[in-house]
């Protein structure tokens, strides 16, 4: 590009940034689940912008920039450089340092710091001071802790406090898990951060037939109160922050924490123990129904009924527990590109914000500061830092237009990440530690609450002690050794991530106006298209790898052979013994317990299972997350609570698609990867000679068996292989 036609670029941009932009709501109609559709438009106004398309030198630069500039109408929610807009569209200006300050100060009033220490406490070995934060070096106008947000949901971030170190775990029995967690809060973890294995997940006890190879194997088994107690022994739950990924079986397993909290603190009364519970249960259904699989009941009532029961009581019993975790973590594992997992993900937050306020008649004011999301982090650093300030922008304007707030909490989006698993290889597994520390990287610049680091053997198993330790001080060298915790947002105002995150911001808003006029995330689901363009994407991704344009090193280039490359230790659980453990104490158990208060306790679970009132107000007596607390208490397993739902709502089959077309779009053109063992093209297209063949000769295509055996959601392998 020369440098005039750099400098008209430049100008036209700038102009472009000047833009007024408006928002016009649609009308709300109502679908059969009573969702909601909304559609927003974005207004261009300058003349400047338009005759500049029309130059021959625009046209070129514009179709042979990688980035798309808009040169017509466009759906968007992207506020300009320099502005910040209200919920009816409206300017306003630009945040000030002193409303910085005073958020700064209200952040650090319960400690001795105050933001003039701030200022003077950061200063390099070459002697130059590091400010708490940088700003206005664009006319951006934005600041961490200020709508919309982008820069940061809080003025201070890592500055006042770092971000929490919490390592997703669990494996074997609760024995094993419970000596884990000890170990890790004494080397530094600030937090809990529960795995459970498979037949938790679905429902199931550990002496079920249909889990026989499953039990302990990709998390902790927990069948009862007996192994609750056990998980949690020592470990105070009214002092330490405990998340737990849990969906299907979200009831019980919930219902055993909160019953194990009490048994630990028998002089306090009940109330007094649940204010003081912190953490976060995930609770996210709807990714399930797209990515995970790892579900029980079908949408509607798990949505209606058991999302809407435990956000209202955790909301008005648990006011420091987060009652949603909504999730894009599974969607990127599962195949989906930044912009369907931004957009995706924040679909799902309106669909529960709106079960929550307009079914349950929860206020918004008591929900939404207590949503929490989960981001997946992969390789590519500069789009995932892009991609979270984007989230924070876009959700802070969707629930403002959409809810109108009081409480400024309600705006926040504050969020839990994790490194990728994909990104993970088999294949050199040492070079694994290089990639969970850029992921990590990423996920600190992007401004995330808390964090877990992968461990660099998980591509082959379960963590060791010694690959768990490593992750985990990945993080605490961030946190210690770099620096990284001096300044809020050190991205605000670069040419780049502002451009990146305003392009993501289109994106996603377009993908959420289609999400939208087909009646919002249920219903969208419901049709099969996120799961296809999930799977879409993840093809298109296989493609590019197997074809060469993806490098992955040590898979597709630069790979060693097999015989030289140095073995793995591989943590091995012995699964038998697990189960039978698990079987022992099951019987201990049934044999104990007070079977008449099992029936009772089963059959009011029923009986609520059957009503179609809301029941999510904590004080309900049919809500539906007490009456199984009640039931953890009187020693019902996980597997007895699930089956009583299961017999009024059934248990949810899914259907399963094929995507086609999007896997040869990547062997067009012949591979540049001196390393693949044979051109790739050339390989692709004997492939579809041998397929043709085959159709003259049989009459149909070649069919393919893929059989993906255990309690195990994750279908990624299995759709693109």
């Amino acid at each position: 590009m020369d440098r005039s036609s750099n400098i008209i670029l430049n100008q036209e941009i700038n102009e472009q940034n000047k833009f007024n932009y408006k928002f016009k709501e649609g009308e709300r109609h109502s679908s059969s689940n009573a969702s909601a559709s909304m559609t927003w438009t974005r207004l261009w106004t300058s003349r400047r912008l338009a005759s500049a398309a029309n130059s021959s030198t625009t046209r070129r630069l514009l179709q042979n920039s990688s980035h798309v500039f808009p040169t017509t109408a466009r759906i968007s929610i992207v506020a300009p450089f320099g502005t910040a807009t209200t919920s009816s569209g409206e300017y306003t200006k630009p945040a000030s340092v002193e409303e910085w300050e005073g958020l700064a100060t209200k952040e650090l009033s319960r400690s001795e710091k105050t933001v003039d220490s701030l200022r003077m406490e950061r200063v390099t070995p070459e002697g130059v001071a590091v400010q708490p934060v940088y700003y206005d070096l664009e006319g951006r106008g934005e600041m961490p802790g200020v709508f919309p947000f982008t820069r940061g949901p809080y003025a201070t971030m890592y500055v006042h406090r770092p971000w929490t170190i919490r390592q997703y775990a669990g494996f074997s029995t609760a024995e094993e898990s419970n000596l884990f967690y000890k170990q890790s809060l004494a080397a530094g973890q600030q937090g809990l951060s529960v795995a459970f294995d498979l037949p938790t997940h679905r429902g199931y006890d550990s002496d079920h037939d249909r889990v026989v190879g499953d039990v302990g194997m990709a998390g902790v088994p927990i069948d009862s109160m007996l192994d609750a107690a056990i998980l949690f022994r020592d470990i105070p739950l009214t002092q330490v922050s405990v998340s737990m990924t849990m969906n299907g079986a979200v009831l019980p397993v919930l219902a055993m924490y909160i019953q194990a909290a009490l048994e630990q603190s028998p002089e306090e009364t009940e109330d007094a123990v649940l204010a003081q519970l912190k953490g976060t249960i995930q609770n996210d259904i709807l990714k399930e129904f797209m990515v995970r699989n790892t579900y029980i009941y079908p949408p509607q009532p798990s949505m209606d009924r058991v999302v809407a029961d435990i956000m209202g009581f955790l909301s008005t019993k648990m006011p420091k527990y987060n009652s949603i975790s909504i999730s894009g973590y599974h969607m990127q594992e599962a195949g989906a590109d930044a912009s369907l997992e931004l957009a995706f993900t924040l679909a799902d937050g309106l669909e529960y914000l709106r079960t929550a306020v307009h079914k349950a008649n929860l206020p918004v004011d008591i929900v939404a500061p207590r949503l929490s999301f989960f981001w997946g982090i992969g390789m590519q650093y500069y789009m995932e830092i892009a991609k979270m300030r984007a989230a924070r922008r876009l959700w802070a304007k969707l629930v403002k237009e959409e809810f109108q707030p009081k409480n400024p909490k309600s705006l926040l989006l504050r969020t839990h990440c994790q490194t990728s698993g994909y990104s993970l290889t088999e294949a050199q597994p040492m070079n694994n530690i290089v990639r969970t520390t850029i992921e990590a990287m990423a996920a600190v610049q992007g401004g995330t609450q808390s964090l877990h680091t992968n461990s660099y053997d998980e591509a082959i198993g379960l963590p060791t002690v010694q690959t768990a330790r490593v992750a985990r001080n990945t993080q605490l060298i961030l946190q210690e050794e770099t620096g990284m915790c001096d300044v809020a947002d050190p991205w605000g105002g670069s040419y780049m991530m502002e451009s990146l995150t305003d392009d993501l911001c289109d994106q996603a808003t377009e993908i959420l106006r289609e999400v939208e006029e087909a009646g919002g995330m249920t219903q969208y689901i419901a049709s099969g298209m996120a799961k296809i363009r999930i799977e879409t994407s993840a093809t298109r991704k296989q493609g590019r790898i197997d074809s060469g344009q993806d490098v992955v090193v040590g898979v597709n280039k630069y790979c060693l052979d097999s015989q030289t490359e140095p073995q793995q230790d591989v943590l091995q659980i012995d699964n038998s013994k697990v189960r039978q453990q698990q079987m022992d104490r099951l019987e201990k158990l049934k044999q104990e317990r007070d079977n008449e208060a099992v029936r009772l306790a089963l059959e009011k679970l029923e009986q609520s299972a059957r009503l179609t009132r809301s029941t999510s107000f904590g004080d309900d007596p049919n809500n539906l997350l007490k009456l199984s607390i009640d039931a953890a208490k009187a020693r019902c397993t996980v597997g007895e609570i699930s089956l009583a739902l299961e017999k009024v709502w059934g248990r949810h089959v899914s259907t399963s698609s094929v995507v086609q077309g999007a896997y040869g779009a990547s062997f067009t053109t012949r591979s540049n990867n001196p390393d693949k063992n044979n051109d790739s093209k050339d390989e692709y297209d004997a492939i579809l000679k041998v397929v043709k063949e085959f159709e003259t000769t049989e009459g149909r295509r070649p069919r393919i068996l893929v059989a993906k055996m255990g309690q195990d959601g994750h279908d990624r392998g299995a759709k693109v292989w």
